[in-house]
């Protein structure tokens, strides 16, 4: 007969290395991503029919297509002072709080990297779009950011579903062409939090949280050493100071409503398609040429039980659909100043355009 004694000491014995065990193989990363393929949050963005746009060749311009092959037909300005970190053939450059990489090779040998880079960190695509130089992954969670308690040290890599940080996260990332033949990548990313719905908790809601520009730079990073860079040259890369954002102001007058941006074309093209980006408008094609964003606008405002972000990209029960604007930027008198038009390419003062220059001003602070 076996002594009870023996067995509870060799219970105990075999839970501590168990434990030990667990803790051993814990991610301390600052990222660690796993889309959510049974409870998608797609709804709170925008609607599933726009995730796979069809092109509208009433945008596209002759000789190629826009968004990725002919993005070197205007003049350049003069751009503002940069911070600029070579390495090999990629490279960071920062301007205000504005980072991304600058790839001197072309977007046929870049767009595989990117798609595959995405993947190969937890997410999955909603939008994947090679005309358009764009992808943008599912809501996922980072799971590093729940605490490793006792608990969950010792039973949650068992039930890992139980445990939850109350966000989510999305990220685009955005290639074009520069005039020196290479690629300029922007990695832009949105934010979700679960929070009660009201003073009774007895249910949440999904809530937009602001960006993280830290998260940027992680992945700008970690997308580097996918290019070649050495982490530690990434790392460094990334990690320098931010500088101060020129002055940006929302202007209203017996005309209309526009911003103001007190810096050159190239500066504000760069500003507005990572402000776009950030509040998740969709881009449907865009014209540098021209100095034309062509998105799409849910405007749900005026319904009742939706939240800010889901009320403006959410698909609507009603006949009104999406519909086409286009952000125009020019170049005058020194500074760059932003409209929105609607689709035929003619001013409207209404609100809906007015929300749409009040949300890309309060993401240009």
């Amino acid at each position: 007969m076996h002594n009870p004694t023996f067995i509870r000491a060799f219970l105990v014995c075999a839970l501590a290395v168990l434990l030990s065990a667990c803790g051993s193989v814990i991610d301390a990363d600052k990222v660690n991503y796993k889309t959510d393929a049974v409870a998608k949050i797609v709804p709170l963005d925008i609607p599933p029919d726009l995730t796979q746009l069809s092109r509208d060749t009433r945008y596209a311009v002759p000789g190629g297509v826009v968004s990725a092959s002919a993005m070197s037909g205007r003049p350049a300005q003069a751009l503002a002072t940069v911070a600029v970190k070579q390495v090999n053939d990629v490279r960071i450059e920062r301007d205000g709080k504005q980072r991304w990489l600058v790839v001197n090779r072309s977007a046929e040998d870049v767009w595989p990297i990117v798609q595959g880079f995405w993947k190969e960190n937890g997410f999955e695509y909603v939008i994947e779009q090679q005309q358009l130089g764009l992808l943008e992954t599912e809501w996922a969670e980072n799971r590093a950011k729940i605490p490793q308690d006792f608990i969950r040290r010792t039973i949650g890599k068992v039930f890992d579903s139980l445990y939850s940080s109350g966000e989510r996260d999305k990220f685009r990332t955005r290639l074009e062409r520069n005039n020196s033949g290479g690629v300029d990548i922007f990695i832009t990313h949105r934010g979700m939090v679960e929070e009660f719905a009201d003073k009774t908790k007895s249910g949440t809601i999904w809530q937009p949280r602001p960006s993280d520009s830290e998260l940027e730079a992680e992945f700008l990073a970690r997308l580097m050493v996918k290019l070649g860079v050495s982490s530690d040259q990434a790392k460094s890369a990334t990690s320098q100071q931010t500088t101060a954002t020129p002055s940006t102001g929302l202007i209203t007058n017996n005309t209309g409503s526009f911003i103001s941006l007190s810096e050159s074309f190239d500066v504000a093209w760069r500003r507005i398609g990572v402000a776009l980006d950030r509040t998740g408008f969709t881009v449907e094609d865009r014209d540098r040429t021209q100095g034309v964003y062509f998105v799409r606008y849910v405007d749900t405002s005026a319904k009742e039980d939706k939240g800010f972000f889901s009320g403006l990209f959410s698909p609507s029960k009603a006949d009104v659909g999406p519909v086409k604007y286009r952000v125009l930027i020019r170049y005058v008198d020194a500074k760059s100043l932003v409209t929105v038009l609607n689709a035929t390419g003619q001013t409207e003062n209404s609100p809906v355009t007015q929300s749409i220059l009040k949300l890309l001003s309060d993401d240009l602070r």
